[in-house]
């Protein structure tokens, strides 16, 4: 695909960024797309490789290699290079129902896998799918087209997140009559209210779910299925019922002090800031501000480098993120071959904005709190934190990391982000439906299947395989729905 010399022809050229010391002035997406003549020089990267992993989607080594959603990556890569961007709206559109939501917060799996990657710089992929879809809202590609006919049958999707919106979305093509329930005053879950508008603009969900209700869905917003809600009147009222409701139960940590006040979970400071900014643009001072205080993250993955890069924003005076593990390497290791998730450290956008504005990188790797201290208000004040290292327990026969005696170290913290990450579904959905759940407090079903123990209800996307990429929460909710479909129909075309 592309032009076979492409890659040795053409450098790769990814969306430039602003400049850290200037994107911080802001809440906006801060990526400035290429010209339509360098794009389509980077679709021409793409080499016929012959074994395109980039769509594979396969498990390697624990993680995903390629496309979770098998997107015909190769084949929208030379219709851009050709200048076919119509062509190229239809072939991603097969597989993926929300590029313009993957397009910006995946983590680019297709460019990990990419071939050219393995000598070089994989394929721009990411920024070729964004430009494909924006094309197609520029171009009236993406205009609403709902559904010529209606099956008759009637579905509830629990949860407007990214797994949610795909077996909506597949359903109400299908003629399936569906409806979306969600707990929070905007519909879009995770996407709304979980990742900041630096990262995704607001409008471009609500521009979506625009579209969405134009082609017949109907959304219901502050509807708490399982406490003002019953059950019961759902399972009366729809033919199937789909629980899309994430993994939304932060984990929590147990140290002394830990019921001091402005010590809270990330998510929390990630919605109030989100909610704020929409309700009115930070003026109302309902959320949970970083501004002059030093501010303690407590987790190194995508939602602790999130509150770093929102506590820059308000005007923290100083960020330190915990990281329990050691650093990853710079590059891969012998035991992480190509097309592997590449596991080396990457330094993220929040990252990216600390170090200018503080003159270091916030992360504190193989570090954990012992204890909070509290001022005479009650207020943390002060952290304990300790290094750690890595020990064999001699039961299990496991490795952990255990503290080091005597590493100690106290630090000034005013705001602490427990950035934990989630461990499962929240008992009063799970319960009020009945359906049962494994040790992880997943909803549990058979394998390779979305059907819970209660008849005509379903799972998907966090809440089903546990807390995971966006993409991998669209394949949910697009695999739930058709087993859904042939579930009422007796088949499927989905």
């Amino acid at each position: 695909m592309g032009k076979p010399t492409g890659f040795i022809d053409y450098e790769r050229k990814d969306a430039r960024a602003e400049e850290p010391k200037e994107r911080i002035k802001h809440y906006n997406e801060f990526h400035i797309p290429l010209p339509t003549e360098e794009q389509q020089r980077q679709g021409a990267r793409c080499m016929d490789c012959g074994v395109p992993f980039c769509q594979s989607g396969l498990m390697l080594g624990g993680m995903a290699s390629g496309c979770p959603l098998n997107n015909l990556v190769p084949e929208w890569n030379d219709l851009i290079y050709t200048g076919n961007w119509e062509q190229a709206f239809e072939r991603l559109k097969k597989t993926n129902p929300f590029p313009e939501f993957t397009g910006r917060v995946c983590p680019a799996l297709c460019e990990a896998a990419c071939t050219c990657g393995l000598n070089g710089e994989p394929v721009c992929s990411k920024q070729n799918e964004l430009s494909i879809i924006e094309y197609g809202y520029a171009n009236g590609l993406a205009d609403a087209k709902p559904p010529k006919s209606r099956t008759g049958k009637k579905v509830a999707v629990i949860g407007s997140g990214p797994a949610g919106l795909s077996a909506a979305n597949s359903l109400n093509k299908r003629g399936h009559q569906v409806t979306v329930y969600e707990r929070s005053d905007r519909v879009g879950g995770l996407m709304m209210y979980g990742i900041p508008n630096m990262k995704l603009e607001k409008q471009i969900v609500d521009r979506k779910i625009k579209i969405m209700e134009e082609e017949g869905i109907l959304f219901k917003t502050n509807a708490d299925v399982g406490r003002d809600i019953k059950t019961e009147q759902l399972k009366k009222e729809y033919d199937s019922i789909i629980l899309a409701c994430g993994s939304s139960h932060p984990r929590d940590i147990e140290v002394p002090g830990r019921d001091a006040k402005n010590i809270y979970f990330a998510v929390d400071f990630l919605k109030s800031t989100t909610k704020a900014l929409l309700d009115s643009g930070l003026k109302d001072n309902t959320y949970i501000s970083a501004k002059g205080k030093n501010v303690m993250v407590i987790g190194g993955g995508d939602t602790g480098n999130d509150c770093v890069g929102t506590s820059v924003r308000h005007g923290a005076k100083s960020v330190i993120q915990l990281e329990m593990m050691p650093k990853l390497p710079d590059e891969r290791a012998e035991n992480n071959p190509w097309p592997e998730w590449p596991r080396v450290c990457k330094t993220d956008y929040g990252q990216e904005e600390a170090i200018p504005v503080f003159g270091h990188d916030p992360r504190t790797y193989q570090t954990t709190v012992k204890e909070f201290k509290k001022n005479k208000k009650g207020e943390v004040s002060k952290a304990v934190i300790i290094k750690l290292e890595s020990k064999k327990d001699e039961k299990t026969g496991r490795m952990t990391m255990a503290e080091v005696p005597g590493t100690e170290k106290e630090i000034p913290v005013d705001l602490v982000l427990i950035a934990a990450g989630f461990l499962g579904s929240e008992s009063y959905v799970t319960d009020a439906f009945g359906v049962k759940v494994n040790e992880r407090t997943n909803v549990a079903t058979e394998p390779d299947s979305f059907r819970t123990n209660v008849k005509n209800v379903f799972t998907a996307g966090d809440m089903h395989r546990g807390q995971s990429l966006v993409v991998w929460a669209i394949r949910e909710g697009r695999e739930a729905a058709r087993e859904v479909d042939l579930q009422m129909m007796g088949y499927t075309n989905l």
